[in-house]
């Protein structure tokens, strides 16, 4: 209900009475009054509901605003939470009257755009760094390149790992029809570029020394991206051919034949054990703080994301197994 639209409340609110009542659209109107000055102009509908044998009124809403339905949310209390749309109006604390809030979230975009948006950057920031374009350490380093190994290899890792995303992205992840508000996806962007370039900036400094153990340590960790970044994968194809209704999915996620899958055994979401891997196995390669810090940061919020899905696999499904934990085997 939070994010439908005024007339999609009313048709879930009185489907009952469907095939008995008219709805009337009243020409829209175009108001305009000055707020600091600047003139804006709202357009809105005057729309009211008959009975279609007695034409008694039913309804009448006054000034129904043009919005999209995912940029609306309705409260019962100003600061309170949003209604979702499975809220039922006779299910809510209201008694026989009801007085609703209606927000405007702003300008909204769907996750397909969010996470499209979130992997391009990093892709091509990465790169700038890589390649020493002029103006990032100095005109004597413009266009050259690190001679150590290690460099060349987390630049292909780096890349590797935003380009999967990015196919999975496009043809494998199933997204909902939810959105998020424009200044929040400024802000997730803000926080995966920025890291890219944090990471980028020391990784190819010219100043750079590559890690304590050479080719044992930069190897051994190299292997296991490899098989933390196949995994994430593996388990993102199971999750998509999991049925859902909505975000509830309606089946328990197995293991397959594929090895990669069977950290289903263990944890509710590998996908997010093998993410955090990932980037574990990318910090010990190339020995960089700000690696080690997004990963940290990475581990938390996933963390709490396994944590409130592994509830829901619980809570929906009475024989979920009693062995999983969240993300870390045995542990949570």
């Amino acid at each position: 209900m939070a994010s439908s639209a005024h007339m999609d409340m009313l048709d879930e609110n009185i489907d009952s009475l469907r095939g008995w009542e008219t709805i009337v659209w009243h020409g829209f109107h175009l108001e305009d009054w000055r707020r600091h000055g600047v003139i804006n102009r709202v357009a809105y509908f005057e729309v009211e509901i008959l009975d279609l044998k007695s034409k008694a009124q039913l309804c009448y809403l006054d000034k129904v605003h043009l919005f999209y339905p995912s940029r609306q949310a309705l409260k019962l209390h100003p600061e309170g939470k949003a209604l979702s749309d499975d809220d039922v109006l006779e299910d809510l604390p209201v008694g026989t009257t009801a007085t609703m809030f209606f927000q405007d979230l702003g300008p909204q975009l769907g996750w397909t755009m969010v996470f499209l948006a979130e992997c391009l950057g990093p892709l091509f920031i990465y790169l700038l760094f890589y390649y020493r374009l002029p103006y990032i350490y100095g005109h004597e380093y413009d266009y050259t390149q690190s001679p150590f190994k290690v460099v060349k290899l987390a630049c292909w890792c780096h890349s590797l790992h935003y380009i999967k995303r990015l196919v999975e992205t496009i043809f494998i992840h199933r997204f909902s029809d939810g959105t998020l508000p424009l200044r929040t996806i400024m802000l997730l962007c803000l926080y995966y570029w920025g890291f890219a370039a944090w990471q980028a900036y020391y990784i190819n400094h010219p100043l750079y020394t590559p890690p304590t153990y050479g080719r044992l340590q930069i190897y051994s960790a190299l292997a296991m991206f490899l098989v933390c970044e196949f995994g994430n994968f593996s388990v993102h194809l199971i999750l998509n051919r999991i049925s859902c209704n909505g975000s509830r999915p309606k089946e328990i996620p197995y293991p397959t034949n594929n090895p990669f899958t069977w950290l289903f055994f263990f944890v509710s979401c590998p996908n997010y054990t093998y993410e955090v891997g990932s980037w574990i196995s990318f910090t010990a390669m190339t020995q960089c703080v700000p690696v080690g810090v997004f990963a940290f940061l990475g581990f938390i919020q996933m963390t709490i994301w396994a944590r409130a899905k592994h509830k829901t696999y619980t809570e929906q499904f009475k024989d979920y197994p009693d062995l999983r934990t969240a993300i870390i085997p045995l542990f949570f």
